[in-house]
């Protein structure tokens, strides 16, 4: 026999037990032939295994809309993922924000009150930003992963053991109906004893087949339980990196009010008219009338420049505190308004910063509570 006849039996017997599939099938449908059920502990198990398939896959995909937000982007990762290529490396929102933020600071003048809570509140931004790129990073490791190597690996193998469990089904309940025809045939010595016979050997060698891709399919679900467990502790680790994110959050946040508490009222609120320090209303015919009766005034770019000039310089000068603040942490120095300290710069100290001195006391006072004396 060549290997062209090979083929050709080989095409025309799947074609056969392709065709008695379909008609058993279609039989089954139309309520004109017997169905072999599956036992109840593998139909409970085969429910179970759709049951976690589908709420896997919603959680997966919630999931990643809760940690990008946007359907572009994620669309973008999905086609680069594909390609096996890295994502270019873009802001995220956050991110975007706080350089905003610390664009506006500079170019009001970090040296203002108003720039220099846009500087501090753009750092904080950036770092959220940081934080929640290493989410999505522990999560996409730790929990979307799995997830998806379930949906793409295990259950795409048990999807495939499951339809070769119905095809064998077919195959027996078809042996079953041409073996109860050959009876029938038989009871009316339509046909030999031999036919018979063989229709019994089939249905035996097909029971045996499907009883064994049932044990099979039986095995592969029972692993459901431990994707269960597995899929658990990926939960936890999950909830553990969103843990971690609130509370680097929450800290940011945190910090960022101390220092903004530690502004001035007339700074912090634009509705609190009750404070102890009036806040004036600023309006140009107001400041154009005060400007004509006041002292001559220092400009912001005059005080930048002589605090610029204080920390090239080895030097210390005085300067009289404009407003009260509180130290937020041992390092700095709590201030009085009005009072007068010396100052000085320290190599390598934030510019926002100098070192303040009041009699033996001393630490980090912020340039903007200060107002430099000749």
């Amino acid at each position: 026999m060549n290997i062209m006849d090979f083929n050709v039996k080989k095409f025309a017997a799947d074609a056969g037990t392709f065709l008695s599939r379909a008609v058993q099938f279609t039989e089954e449908k139309l309520g004109q032939a017997e169905k072999t059920e599956l036992d109840a502990h593998l139909e409970n198990l085969l429910s179970k295994a759709e049951c976690t398939k589908l709420w896997t896959e919603k959680i997966m995909k919630q999931t990643e809309v809760l940690l990008q937000p946007n359907p572009n982007a994620r669309i973008e990762e999905f086609v680069y993922e594909k390609l096996d290529r890295k994502a270019p490396s873009r802001m995220n929102n956050p991110e975007l924000l706080g350089q905003y933020m610390i664009d506006a600071g500079n170019e009001f003048g970090p040296g203002t009150a108003y720039g220099n809570a846009l500087i501090k509140c753009g750092e904080t931004q950036k770092r959220i930003g940081t934080a929640d790129r290493e989410l999505i990073q522990t999560s996409a490791i730790n929990f979307l992963t799995p997830l998806r190597n379930f949906i793409e690996g295990d259950y795409k193998t048990i999807t495939k053991e499951r339809k070769l469990l119905q095809n064998k089904r077919l195959d027996l309940d078809a042996a079953k109906t041409r073996l109860k025809k050959a009876k029938v045939a038989e009871a009316r010595a339509a046909i030999w004893a031999e036919e018979v016979t063989k229709s019994e050997q089939e249905v035996r060698i097909t029971q045996s087949e499907f009883d064994r891709q049932a044990e099979i399919t039986r095995l592969l679900l029972e692993g459901i339980s431990s994707t269960h467990a597995h899929h658990l502790r990926c939960l936890t680790d999950f909830v553990e990196a969103q843990m971690t994110y609130y509370a680097q959050c929450y800290q940011y946040m945190l910090d960022l009010q101390k220092q903004l508490g530690s502004f001035p009222s007339t700074f912090r609120s634009n509705n609190n008219q009750s404070s102890s320090t009036p806040v004036p209303s600023v309006s140009a015919s107001s400041v154009l009338a005060s400007a004509s009766a006041s002292l001559p005034s220092v400009s912001n770019s005059v005080v930048t420049s002589g605090f610029s000039e204080l920390k090239a310089s080895s030097g210390s000068r005085k300067a009289r505190v404009l407003y009260d603040y509180d130290a937020a942490n041992s390092s700095e120095l709590s201030l009085l308004a009005d009072e007068v300290i010396t100052v000085y710069s320290v190599p390598g100290m934030d510019s926002d910063w100098l070192m303040g001195e009041r009699g033996n006391q001393k630490g980090k006072v912020p340039i903007t509570y200060l107002e430099l004396l000749n």
